[in-house]
């Protein structure tokens, strides 16, 4: 895989312009995979759950990779508790996949959650979406579920990962996180 220097990452809102085509993409993948098996209302209804503040700082944040002025991919976390944050939306285009894009959104909204002070992440995904089991739990995610069992007994399949590690790191290289999660400078 080679590494494309252009890729970049921008801290917005899912209200910028750039997300909507990669939002638009989720739900209707979201829609195909799951039709209306949690909401009546399909994707539509969980991707309007929150609220957009609810991923921006100082408790959550919003990140989209972008290359060449296209938003290629990217996700967003927001507050769990005091320690850990929720990650939510994680993304890349589909005709981009399989080029390590969807990791390199993880391994950033790692960071960036250590960086606001988070030291836990939590997450989930569908029962339907075996490719993200996969990028979860060879990232270092311990699986809240059996994963031996048929998932769709599950329906959401529950995640979980310590970065105590990278507090630590952040600690080491003179970037002190603060105690408790709070906004901080992006790049």
């Amino acid at each position: 895989m080679a590494k494309d220097m252009s890729d970049t990452f921008l801290y917005t809102t899912p209200l910028d312009p750039r997300a909507k085509p990669l939002i638009d993409e989720l739900i209707f993948e979201y829609d195909s995979r799951y039709g209306t098996y949690f909401s009546e209302e399909g994707a539509a209804a969980e991707m309007n759950r929150y609220p957009p503040e609810a991923f921006a700082p100082p408790y959550g944040n919003f990140v989209l990779l972008i290359r060449d002025g296209q938003a290629i991919g990217g996700g967003a976390f927001k507050n769990y508790d005091d320690r850990t944050a929720e990650f939510k939306r994680i993304w890349t285009r589909s005709d981009l996949r399989r080029q390590g894009l969807a990791r390199k959104v993880l391994l950033e909204l790692e960071a960036q959650a250590a960086r606001q002070g988070y030291s836990r992440i939590y997450l989930t995904t569908g029962f339907r979406q075996p490719e993200a089991v996969g990028l979860y739990l060879a990232n270092g995610y311990t699986a809240l579920f059996d994963v031996k069992a048929d998932p769709e007994v599950y329906k959401t399949l529950p995640f979980e990962k310590d970065i105590t590690h990278l507090l630590v790191s952040l600690e080491l290289i003179g970037d002190t996180a603060p105690s408790k999660p709070q906004a901080v400078n992006h790049i």
